[in-house]
């Protein structure tokens, strides 16, 4: 006879220590978001933000976690007679609004970088990935929008696998690599991909810095020719 049972409890382990691992990232982002430091960028390393997208939505939502304190606590005060209610209200609120404010903070402190030996895709705390500039085939810039909301996604076009790295929804520069590459991702190792799709503000910036990097010299600028093709890279 067998347990139906055991596969939903054997997940609940893993998805605590990704919620724990969240929330240890969102307070020690707001944290150093809060002193103001600037970015720990080693020499020749170009940041590039992508927060652009969804500024105005973390704006309204943060805005709106502020005001619904007061608001919340003036219903609670006095409409429950139970006097801790108030207190758990307002603590939940607070940790709302800080919990929207960490959000904010991861994204910023946590922006992609384009290196002399590679690009570092990131996304808030979770997502981390490295793609050396020998693994490049070519960087184009391409606006995308995807049907679906999740930040991480991999689909299958065609015989190639190609996984986007989303920020509303949408992805800007398409990295195209020379080989099939696997990556770690807070959900576990993705199949080998051989495309990743990211988003950034200024994707044509994040192209140029690349293109100046002295290990993509080989990547992406061929010799000169009399005639290049109009679709090559760069």
């Amino acid at each position: 006879m067998t347990d139906t049972k055991a596969p939903p409890r054997a997940k609940v382990g893993p998805l605590l220590r990704r919620a724990a691992a969240a929330e240890g990232a969102m307070w020690r982002s707001l944290y150093v978001w809060a002193r103001r430091r600037p970015l720990s960028l080693a020499p020749g390393d170009d940041p590039f933000g992508y927060l652009g997208v969804v500024r105005p939505i973390l704006g309204i939502f943060i805005a709106l976690s502020a005001v619904e304190i007061p608001i919340f606590d003036l219903i609670v005060s006095n409409v429950v007679p139970w006097r801790p209610a108030r207190w758990i209200v307002l603590v939940l609120g607070v940790w709302g609004l800080l919990w929207m404010l960490g959000l904010y903070a991861s994204m910023t402190i946590h922006p992609h970088v384009v290196g002399d030996t590679g690009l570092r895709v990131r996304q808030s705390a979770g997502i981390d990935l490295w793609i050396p500039w020998t693994d490049v085939e070519a960087l184009h810039k391409r606006y995308r929008s995807l049907p679906s909301s999740r930040s991480v996604q991999i689909e299958q076009e065609g015989d190639r696998r190609v996984l986007h790295i989303a920020v509303g929804s949408q992805t800007s520069v398409d990295v195209r690599l020379r080989r099939p590459m696997v990556f770690d991702l807070p959900r576990g190792r993705t199949e080998p991909v051989d495309e990743v799709r990211i988003y950034a503000d200024d994707p044509i910036g994040l192209l140029r810095s690349a293109q100046g990097s002295p290990a993509t010299e080989t990547v992406r600028r061929p010799p000169p020719s009399p005639a290049r093709s109009p679709g090559h890279p760069l």
